[in-house]
């Protein structure tokens, strides 16, 4: 299949394109600031941020690919951002 003018990826989402290998900075949650407002996994462009089962909230970080907006967004300061160490 042929990419379109001004293309240079298929159309798709994060689901479908592991962006873990190339990421710069990681989400650290921290689960004692956590209010669980569910902030972080509304406004998460790649919509990679799950609930688990004790309702606190984690990124997949096989499709996170560290845009920070998380960490921007959270009204507790639960999110910081550190560099990814590869």
């Amino acid at each position: 299949m042929a990419l379109g003018i001004g293309c240079s990826s298929r159309p798709g989402k994060a689901g479908n394109n592991k962006t873990g290998s190339w990421r710069v900075f990681k989400p650290i949650f921290d689960h004692d600031k956590c209010t669980k407002c569910g902030m972080c996994k509304t406004i998460c462009p790649e919509g990679c941020i799950e609930e688990s089962e004790d309702d606190f909230f984690i990124p997949d970080e096989t499709y996170c690919k560290g845009c920070g907006i998380c960490a921007e967004e959270c009204p507790s300061d639960a999110i910081t951002m550190e560099q990814e160490e590869k």
